[in-house]
């Protein structure tokens, strides 16, 4: 049969990907043709329309709303979340095949709002409960700064990288800039990552707003978050003003007004009297106690020492190997990364052991596929040569396919060996300018080859676990499964 496909992710970039090809190998393997287009972070290839008629049935593996739905009205559908394309993509398949042979629902229709087109996405089911739609809310304005993070902080980690940490004292490049200096180069690069860096709280609000009430919402969110940043509130302050000026635009739309003013409401009323209540309340009433807050956290951490600081590490570890990119582990991401702009020494360590922790999972596995590979499929040990690669990157992701086959086994020792690594991590004092990268960014590491020390035990850890925890614990089917095939071939 064919078969298109749409997936995408909060974040658009691992999720999106790995379940693209899960679904293409599971077509692969049932000898059906499927074409997939992934709306990540880095964009998409809209699907030919051909294809797209010529297809028995659709399959959306999206934890976001897809792009363009209007393209697949009529089709026979199949919907789901994105995690599970990449743990049962055959079943999905033959729920595609069911759908197929049941054909289209009567009077099927594209939804009105699907004709909006390629642009933003508020990303959050309305129909949703109260705590699911809050965890939107707050990825949705994640996924949109990332991009800001990780352009911002590794230019700042290069900048350190060529010019010392001395740079940041350079002068204005456009007082002074040499084209035949490196230390020019590197003042320039610091100083485009730390204006890249001063957009986070800005951005972070203003999509949080954004996806509570859309697009008049922004306005009040972005100036909120900046606000939040001229008072000194931190990254807390920005969850607060985007919460905040979201809420304050939901309860605006509400109120029934004239059509003659309606027209002008979303481009001049709302954004007009919420960005009024928004500044009022961040400047005069929430302002000052957030930045004590915000104050007391930055001292709370630079003050962690010794077990404490260990015990902060272990924690960052246990959530960045919980649930391998999903909201657990961007939550504790999330604290790392934004927390990079106060530029504090522990913010530093923080980074670097939420990264070392986000590289074990996979890499732990991908060293258990090398150590007993009787202990996997044929699947699992490819993809743990891909896990090599995807957990040295930085990409937690890589571990997906093997917990959601074995999740009663495998997520503890991965939660385990991340433990390991993120403690360890923070009694090296190891530190981390720059939001992402791996492995490749190392160089850029404080203490380097305690680092990757620290990622050496974390991974043997989750190894050891892993191997341990299937050995000792299989069920008949696997134990026959390890039998090699010639043995059980063999007459008793």
């Amino acid at each position: 049969m064919k078969f298109v496909a749409v997936t995408s992710c909060p974040t658009g970039i691992a999720h999106t990907y790995m379940a693209a090809e899960a679904l293409e190998q599971a077509a692969a393997d049932s000898g059906d043709e499927i074409h997939v287009e992934t709306q990540g972070s880095a964009g998409s290839d809209p699907l030919d329309p051909q294809i797209i008629a010529d297809a028995d049935a659709v399959i959306f593996a999206a934890d976001v709303e897809v792009r363009d739905r209007e393209r697949f009205a009529g089709k026979p559908l199949v919907q789901s979340g994105v995690k599970r394309a990449i743990g049962g993509a055959a079943e999905m398949l033959d729920e595609a095949r069911a759908a197929a042979a049941a054909g289209p629902p009567a009077g099927d229709a594209a939804p009105a709002e699907a004709a909006a087109g390629g642009g933003l996405t508020t990303k959050v089911d309305s129909g949703a409960g109260f705590g699911t739609r809050l965890r939107g809310w707050l990825m949705t304005g994640v996924s949109y700064v990332i991009p800001f993070v990780a352009a911002g902080g590794l230019l700042i980690a290069l900048s350190f990288a060529l010019g010392g940490y001395e740079i940041v004292n350079a002068p204005k490049v456009t007082d002074h800039f040499d084209w035949n200096s490196l230390q020019s180069w590197a003042a320039l690069m610091n100083q485009i990552g730390v204006i890249a860096f001063g957009f986070l709280v800005p951005i972070l609000a203003g999509f949080i707003a954004f996806a509570m009430g859309d697009r008049p919402a922004l306005v009040p969110g972005i100036v909120g978050g900046f606000i939040a940043v001229q008072v000194q509130a931190g990254f807390i302050g920005g969850l607060i003003a985007g919460l905040l000026a979201g809420a304050v635009v939901m309860g605006i739309r509400k109120i029934k007004v004239p059509r003659s003013v309606a027209g002008i409401m979303p481009v001049v009323v709302i954004p007009l009297v919420s960005t009024l209540i928004v500044g009022i309340l961040m400047f005069v009433v929430l302002g000052p106690p957030l930045a004590a807050l915000a104050e007391g956290l930055t001292n709370w951490l630079n003050g962690l020492s010794g077990a404490n600081k260990v015990i902060l590490g272990i924690i960052l570890g246990l959530m960045m190997g919980f649930d391998m990119g999903g909201p657990v582990n961007k939550t504790a991401y999330s604290f790392a990364a934004l927390g990079l702009a106060a530029a504090t020494p522990a913010s530093f360590e923080i980074m670097a052991a939420v990264m070392a922790a986000g590289m074990t999972p996979p890499l732990g596995l991908a060293l258990a596929t090398v150590l007993r590979k009787n202990l996997f499929t044929h699947v699992e040990r490819e993809n743990g040569k891909a896990a090599w690669v995807l957990g040295a990157s930085f990409i937690t992701e890589g571990a997906i396919p093997f917990a959601a086959g074995d999740p009663i086994r495998v997520i503890p020792s991965l939660m385990v060996g991340s433990a390991v690594t993120g403690g360890l991590s923070m009694a090296f004092g190891c530190t981390s300018r720059a939001p992402h990268g791996g492995i490749f960014v190392v160089p850029l590491i404080g203490n380097p080859f305690l680092y990757l020390l620290a990622i050496i035990i974390g991974t043997v850890v989750t190894a050891f676990m892993v191997v341990t925890l299937k050995s000792f614990h299989r069920t008949p089917k696997e134990a026959a499964d390890e039998i090699p095939a010639t043995e059980a071939a063999a007459p008793a």
